[in-house]
């Protein structure tokens, strides 16, 4: 019974190194197909010259990867005196870029309004100097929240039309 279970093992050693040659083979030209690709796209815009028969060639090397598609143009910053509408908010935590929430914290859509931008708003007692440093999952197009210290101070805001300067 021993013998049988020495001979499974050492058949078992012998598959598992047999498979991992066999993987190691099929693994290799890809990995070379690969260094070879990253080899050649690092230098993508060098131009070498070789001289034949006072011919000068000019050999160019270009990238074959996609490149991005162009950047949409920038949130264009609050005109004078947009309309906006206002809700409030009291979660505690940090805004999306970091800051803890405090007075004079707004969150508003990133593509109409610059995150890290500082607005002036007029909203009553509201009205002040504010920090875009907070977006929402409701925050799209014209609308900003803006953020209060209680919950119901937030429901006092309610919903109300500002403007942003």
């Amino acid at each position: 019974m021993t013998n049988l279970v020495r001979g499974g093992v050492v058949l078992s050693l012998i598959v598992m190194c047999v498979a991992f040659i066999y993987a190691n083979n099929l693994t290799e030209p890809a990995l070379s197909m690969t260094n070879d690709s990253h080899l050649g796209s690092e230098n993508e815009n060098v131009a070498s010259e070789f001289t034949s028969d006072d011919k000068k060639l000019v050999k160019k090397t270009v990238s074959e990867r996609p490149t991005a598609a162009p950047k949409s143009a920038a949130p264009a910053p609050a005109a004078a005196g947009r309309s906006f509408t206002a809700t409030a908010y009291c979660l505690q935590g940090r805004t999306a870029l970091g800051h803890g929430v405090r007075r004079g914290i707004i969150a508003a859509d990133p593509r109409v309004v610059k995150l890290g931008s500082r607005v002036n708003l007029g909203a009553g007692s509201y009205s002040g100097q504010y920090l875009v440093s907070d977006t929402g999952g409701g925050i799209k197009g014209n609308r900003i929240d803006i953020w209060v210290p209680s919950c119901a101070e937030a429901k006092r805001f309610g919903r109300r039309k500002v403007t942003i300067q």
